[in-house]
């Protein structure tokens, strides 16, 4: 993994999008089509904290699942696709309001890329005057895209109350953006706007759903590990359990 990001690293300097002393953007393959991409923003104390998001190369184009979260990396993320894939982004859908998800949106409507929230994401963004997709998703839909099909999912309210995951059968692949912590935190995060024992009851729609997935990809930290998703559930349930008195 870390000659990997090595390379990753010298790529992304050697094309531009990134810095060498302060790297904005990462860039790693997940399996095959599939790519996890990494930008960094402040969560509010003066910090530099990572956001994931992911992207798949289908012979149609690109597709992004959710935004970058630093704002100067909307373009460089399109240059290092183009420059990498031989691809133009497509299409984009956004896992929730926040903006480390969104932040992006109104910028690739504005360059002809297909964007994409729930009805739910963008009445939230509606009301707070944020960035808004150029179509809506009214339930849990199925999209086909070149050679891949792939599924939103609303489990139910977690981490915000318009959450939903992206699920790729086939490849038995979960992207959950900020709804599933990473191994490498023991904290919920940001409850702002999070809603703990209907989160707990929604990974469980989702585990009832979709079984064991070969990944589970949160939206923070470390994505590596295939057991995230349960990692969530023992993190909500302890701190359940150490606040309900």
């Amino acid at each position: 993994m870390r000659t990997l990001l090595f390379i990753l690293t010298f790529f992304i300097s050697a094309t531009g999008v990134g810095q060498s002393n302060t790297q904005k953007l990462i860039i790693t393959s997940l399996t095959k089509d599939f790519y996890i991409y990494t930008t960094f923003g402040d969560p509010g104390d003066g910090s530099l904290y990572p956001a994931n998001g992911m992207y798949l190369v289908t012979t149609q184009g690109v597709v992004l699942f959710d935004t970058p979260w630093d704002t100067t990396q909307f373009q460089p993320l399109l240059d290092s696709i183009a420059a990498r894939h031989h691809q133009k982004v497509i299409m984009c859908i956004a896992t929730h309001f926040h903006s480390d998800r969104t932040a992006g949106l109104n910028n690739y409507k504005q360059k002809g890329i297909k964007t994409y929230t729930t009805k739910q994401t963008d009445g939230l963004l509606k009301a707070k005057n944020g960035p808004r997709a150029e179509f809506l998703i009214y339930g849990d839909t199925t999209f086909n895209v070149g050679q891949y099909r792939f599924e939103t999912f609303y489990p139910g309210k977690g981490h915000s109350p318009d959450n939903i995951v992206l699920w790729f059968g086939r490849e038995k692949i979960l992207y959950g953006g900020c709804f599933i912590k990473s191994i490498e935190t023991n904290s919920p995060g940001n409850l702002s706007d999070a809603h703990i024992g209907e989160w707990i009851r929604s990974i469980k729609n989702i585990q009832n759903k979709f079984g064991d997935p070969a990944f589970s990809i949160p939206g923070h930290l470390d994505w590596t590990n295939k057991k995230s998703l349960s990692h969530t559930l023992k993190i909500l349930k302890k701190y359940k359990n150490e606040n309900s008195h």
